[in-house]
């Protein structure tokens, strides 16, 4: 037994377990495949980056400003501004005191300096001629009129208005100082909004800010449209602005227009087809 011991002795040492490397290795292939992954992140989000800034700058100008015309509200874009902002727009409804025109044009370049980037400049009615007014600020990248007013230099929304009367001119009701004008029910049942459902037509009769006549009379100094790239929607059955006045408009001022089958307010009556119009200018005006 004692000779089969110190036998066994130097066997048992010769074939002692010696350490391999696999592990450091297996730590070494670890150690690549996980910067490969890092580095293929790396690319992936910096061309996703790239992407974006691509896919923004293709979408042209993404802030617009909403405004309204005489008797309104900024609600008169109620139906129009959840579409545009479903469609990734910020938008703003600005509200004019319809006192005077230079009281409006002030209120709507207040709403300029709160931008903090190029932006659509849109109008309404009356509205028309209050960004015609204001929209040689630099940060506006195009003018879109919807059923509105644009007078030449020299010209007030006033003249445009006898030069081409309409039938709502006798439904024009001034209040005891003569000084503001409000719509009788008529002029809004009939004129202004004929093809929008009686309860629509009630609540436009019931909240229809009174406006100063003297709005109407002041003639613009510089017509932005002279200078900005122009969109234009044609409301051809308008009872309040004669739709060939809308026409002559359009063309004078170079615009890209449209023709829809709608009363004066089509921004009520066709939201669908005046929210897709007013996209197309700003993704165009970004380009321009």
């Amino acid at each position: 037994m004692n000779t089969g011991e110190a036998v066994m002795a130097p066997t048992n040492r010769r074939f002692k377990p010696i350490p391999t490397r696999k592990p450091r290795l297996s730590r070494y292939i670890n150690y690549c495949a996980l910067a490969c992954a890092i580095l293929a992140m790396a690319l992936y989000f910096s061309s996703g980056s790239r992407a974006a800034a691509q896919s923004n700058e293709s979408h042209g100008v993404r802030n617009v400003i909403l405004v309204h015309g005489a008797w309104a509200d900024g609600s008169s874009w109620s139906k129009v501004i959840p579409l545009l902002e479903a469609k990734g727009f910020k938008v703003t409804a600005v509200q004019l005191p319809l006192t005077s025109l230079a009281d409006d044009v002030a209120t709507l370049k207040r709403a300029f300096a709160l931008e903090d980037g190029p932006f659509l400049l849109v109008g309404h009615s009356y509205g028309g001629s209050v960004i015609t007014e204001a929209g040689n600020d630099p940060k506006v990248a195009g003018l879109v009129y919807v059923a509105a007013f644009a007078p030449d230099a020299g010209v007030s929304t006033l003249d445009q208005i006898k030069a081409n009367p309409t039938p709502l001119g006798m439904e024009l009701r001034p209040d005891p100082s003569g000084n503001f004008i409000k719509l009788s029910g008529k002029g809004v049942f009939e004129d202004l909004a004929p093809d929008l459902p009686e309860a629509e037509r009630k609540v436009l009769f019931a909240a229809q800010g009174p406006t100063a006549g003297a709005a109407f009379g002041t003639p613009i100094s510089a017509p932005a449209w002279r200078n900005k790239p122009t969109w234009f929607v044609i409301a051809s059955e308008d009872r309040v602005i004669s739709p060939k006045l809308e026409e002559a408009e359009a063309q004078e001022i170079k615009a890209k227009s449209i023709t829809i089958s709608s009363s004066h307010v089509v921004l009520l009556s066709h939201p669908v087809q005046v929210a897709g119009f007013i996209e197309g200018a700003a993704h165009e005006s970004g380009t321009n």
